[in-house]
């Protein structure tokens, strides 16, 4: 047996596992293609199964944080720059637009749903200059870690939201939290060399995590709000806000299904009337940031 081979029999099975995932797979290009139609498949039936709503698994058809995975094993399974950029764009080419022709007969909006494919679409032109500059995270060298610092500020972000969750609300996001949190951890172990470049990898995305909960949000938000009582508004109806620094509020749909169309600029509390010929309806409003770090509004009639 060669020494190179005696090396590899002597790894732990979870360094096998990764030197195997990252690196060790011979992408071919009907490969990548089931693994395209796969990740659509998978995506597809955690968004239709309603026992998967509101899950971590239903999150990855709305965020990022598991096609950051699968992307790096593309990238780190590639031969080249080059290899790299066509694959992964190919594969989300493949992958973005079959999640919403599965969707299809399952969707109230039917072949309507491709709206929203807008976003997914930017993001795949996005993956190409992305995956040839990512190739390079092969290299575990500073340079690598450079490359990985966006994605894993991005996971480390993620995962600061699943913990406050799981925090508010256990288990609410905790696979989604440990998720993010594990590839963090693998990234830095298979990209990096040194304890140096690996303890840089930890401090950096905690340092902006901690910096974005110390800057102050910012409450500008615009929302369209059902009216409680549900009054019978015409076009005639007209708003008056007490407190215009906090919000400005406008009729937006009147009639049956009457609502008015908040732009909020400030937390707090504060009143407004709406005049509507001879009636006049009386509401109190409430903006503030619950404790999962949403912004809210409550609407209460005042008699």
């Amino acid at each position: 047996m060669s020494k190179h081979n005696n090396e590899a029999s002597q790894k732990p099975t979870a360094t096998k596992f990764l030197d195997k995932l990252f690196g060790g797979i011979n992408f071919t290009w009907p490969k990548l293609i089931l693994y395209a139609v796969g990740a659509a498949v998978l995506t597809t039936i955690f968004l239709v199964f309603p026992i998967f709503k509101d899950t971590s698994f239903m999150r990855m058809g709305e965020t990022l944080e598991a096609w950051i995975l699968l992307a790096i094993i593309i990238i780190a399974n590639s031969k080249s720059p080059l290899d790299s950029a066509l694959k992964t764009f190919i594969f989300f080419l493949i992958s973005q637009p079959l999640i919403y022709l599965f969707q299809v007969p399952f969707n109230w909006q039917g072949w309507g749903i491709f709206q929203y494919y807008r976003y997914w679409f930017m993001l795949t032109l996005y993956t190409f200059p992305a995956a040839f500059i990512g190739w390079f995270i092969k290299k575990k060298n500073w340079l690598s870690l450079l490359i990985l610092m966006p994605m894993l500020i991005l996971l480390a972000i993620t995962a600061h939201g699943g913990a406050v969750n799981v925090i508010h609300n256990f288990p609410h996001l905790i696979i989604t939290t440990i998720f993010c949190i594990t590839q963090i951890l693998i990234y830095l172990i298979v990209f990096t060399k040194n304890l140096a470049q690996k303890f840089v990898g930890i401090l950096i995305p905690v340092i902006v995590v901690v910096g974005l909960l110390l800057v102050p949000k910012d409450v500008e938000f615009s929302t369209n709000q059902p009216l409680p009582g549900s009054p019978i508004l015409t076009k005639n109806a007209l708003v008056e806000v007490s407190d215009t620094t906090i919000a400005h509020i406008t009729v937006s749909d009147t009639g049956e299904d009457s609502s008015i169309l908040i732009n909020a600029h400030d937390y707090g509390e504060t009143t407004f009337t709406i005049k509507d010929g001879d009636s006049e309806y009386h509401y109190s409003i409430r903006i503030y940031e619950d404790e999962l770090g949403y912004i809210k509004t409550d609407i209460e009639l005042q008699e």
